[in-house]
């Protein structure tokens, strides 16, 4: 992949990769499904973080598992063998590169892939092509301008933004969420489907809180605090301030909402 990944390889973001999967994993998977013998191929799947969801939900599928990190392979090795799954292969290669004919895959499947590419669009045509006409792409991707707390915090909300710059200047879009129809149409596929996923925590849902607003989202941002500073985004006390609002949110008397979209669509016969 030849963009820059902003969170970084290491263990804590390894770690927060699988909080937010399991997090998330009904919101997002529970209607993620491959019937027995289908070829399946998971584009950018990081620290396995997805896919032992996606084996877990489709056990029959055959499912190949690229990302461009060795480090991450490795991890995502373990994790699947963890959970007993024998269904996956696992490769290493750059999506723009990736070593398939036309046609390989019954469906495709990118999960928080598309928000670190200057070239999401290219990205999205290349991964038509190893589809089968009738086949399926299916993409999951966050908006990080649909996000709704309390109490507010300008600071919490500068910190935010900060991560969002990082992101765009290495050509990635922490926004795209809500440019998945028309990415998926352009790109010639079909029958497209948008969903819209939205996480809603509040002081009722104090696992939640935990698992996604403080070890998932919060640790995001903060796992960037440096970079940011270095950058001259923020100084590290404004920064912090914003950290520990995004952690306030998470209080019996807080609340947190973050949008996620699901898009689906069907290469033409």
């Amino acid at each position: 992949m030849r963009d820059g990944y902003v969170h970084g390889y290491a263990p804590r973001e390894q770690q927060r990769l699988q909080d937010q999967a399991r997090s998330l994993a009904d919101l997002l998977h529970h209607d993620t499904a491959y019937p027995a013998g289908a070829r399946v191929l998971e584009v950018g799947c990081g620290v396995g973080a997805q896919t032992v969801t996606l084996a877990r939900r489709s056990p029959g599928a055959e499912i190949t598992a690229v990302d461009i990190s060795a480090v991450s392979l490795a991890e995502a090795e373990r994790a699947v063998e963890a959970a007993g799954f024998g269904n996956v292969r696992f490769l290493e290669a750059d999506l723009f590169d990736l070593p398939f004919a036309p046609e390989s895959f019954d469906h495709v499947f990118a999960c928080f892939v598309l928000e670190h590419l200057a070239q999401p669009a290219a990205a999205l045509e290349r991964f038509i092509r190893l589809v089968r006409p009738g086949g399926t792409v299916t993409v999951i991707e966050g908006d990080h301008g649909l996000i709704c707390f309390h109490p507010e915090s300008a600071a919490a909300r500068a910190a935010i933004e900060c991560q969002a710059a990082l992101q765009r200047a290495v050509g990635g879009d922490a926004l795209i969420g809500r440019r998945l129809y028309p990415l998926l149409r352009a790109a010639g596929l079909e029958a497209v489907r948008v969903s819209p996923r939205m996480v809603y925590v509040d002081g009722s849902r104090p696992d939640l809180a935990e698992s996604f607003t403080r070890d998932t989202f919060t640790a995001m941002i903060e796992g960037v605090a440096t970079q940011a500073v270095e950058a001259g985004l923020a100084d590290a006390a404004h920064f912090a301030a914003g950290v520990r609002d995004l952690h306030r949110t998470a209080e019996p008397d807080g609340m947190f909402t973050y949008t996620f979209f699901k898009g689906v669509g069907t290469r033409p016969a």
